[in-house]
């Protein structure tokens, strides 16, 4: 064999080796014990067809301290304060650039903020929205819930309740829900309630679920439309997106996470497949017009998309909106990006269609 051919044997013997590995496992799906697929490692690109402001967002680590996972109430209440304390010094700078006023109150024992824009719009006057701040109902107490209240009474130009609901360990299921409920029938006494509207993200999207589940249960009457983001509608942690999405969602990272950690303290041992725990197994028969939010490497997208066939599955006017490349309330995060004034352009547009004048 000449020199010329034996290097032409090595060379094919190296490509097919390659190809080989490339049909390794590993390397492709493979079938996995539990009937689904074993996937390869792979490189996610930061999509360049979103803004660079939400680029940034994309590109970030996962958070600091997502598989901390306290046990008890009192060792969440020092992550919570910590956590509370970087969103609280950012305060002054968003009321500033979203030109807001908030006053502290308590309505029938509930603590809340009101929050008002410089300008209330013609049509919302006679309006309120109610919002239900996020946090896996272990976080973001206070003043520190109060961003995305901030940002819909600025770009939806109306008044806006937050309610700082009790946490643990102040209280645990169903404090959240009594406390939203009770701001709700409150507001009822003064405002006719198809010109209340109710929206939250993460547990506050879960809970504007949970309300109008516990609202068709007790009579009280619904509102004219509701928002829910990225709801936490599923704490039995079944979808398909905690799998396809874990350790890419850069926020929540894993259903196994802080965000898992905190909800079961507050369930307190309460059945997780309760629907005021987890709403999509609930009779949504019967629910007001609803909105709906979350991004394409959300962990809650599945959650959020199983809400949305539920209600059109039950008859109710509803709209899912997913914003590409976004992690779990990603557009909750910048408020000087174009995809976070467009999410609220679009639930304060959804809820003008769906309130009365």
């Amino acid at each position: 064999m000449t020199r010329r051919s034996s290097l032409d044997l090595r060379a094919l013997i190296g490509a097919i080796c390659v190809g080989i590995a490339a049909f390794a496992p590993g390397a492709i799906a493979q079938p996995a014990s539990n009937g689904g697929f074993e996937v390869p490692t792979r490189s996610l690109p930061v999509p360049d067809t979103v803004s660079p402001q939400v680029q940034k967002l994309i590109a970030a680590p996962l958070r600091p301290g997502w598989n901390v996972l306290p046990k008890t109430g009192e060792e969440w209440k020092p992550v919570s304060e910590a956590g509370a304390a970087g969103t609280i010094r950012n305060l002054p700078g968003l009321t500033e650039r979203l030109k807001v006023r908030i006053e502290k109150t308590t309505i029938d024992g509930v603590r809340a903020f009101i929050v008002t824009p410089e300008t209330i719009a013609p049509e919302n006057r006679e309006r309120v929205l109610i919002h239900m701040h996020g946090g896996c109902y272990v976080l973001n107490g206070g003043e520190a819930g109060l961003p995305e209240a901030m940002l819909m009474a600025s770009l939806g130009r109306a008044k806006v309740i937050s309610v700082d609901y009790r946490m643990p360990p102040e209280a645990y299921f169903p404090a959240a829900l009594d406390d939203g409920m009770t701001v709700w029938k409150a507001t009822l006494k003064n405002t006719d309630p198809g010109r209340v509207a109710i929206f939250g993200t993460s547990a506050g999207g879960a809970l504007v679920l949970e309300m109008a589940l516990k609202a068709r249960q007790d009579g009280v009457p619904m509102p004219g439309a509701i928002a829910s983001g990225t709801p936490m509608s599923d704490v039995t942690k079944a979808g398909d997106t905690f799998y396809t999405n874990e350790m890419i969602d850069n926020v929540l990272v894993s259903r196994d996470g802080f965000c898992d950690a905190g909800t079961k303290v507050y369930a307190a041992g309460r059945d997780l497949k309760d629907p005021l725990l987890s709403p999509v197994y609930g009779d949504m028969a019967g629910f007001p017009p609803t909105i709906l939010t979350s991004g394409t490497r959300d962990l809650l997208l599945s959650n959020t998309v199983r809400v949305h066939r539920k209600l059109r599955q039950a008859g109710v006017d509803s709209i899912l909106q997913v914003y590409e490349g976004q992690s779990h309330a990603h557009y909750l995060r910048d408020d000087t990006a174009p995809e976070t004034k467009e999410v609220f352009a679009e639930i304060a547009a959804f809820f003008d269609k769906h309130m009365k004048k």
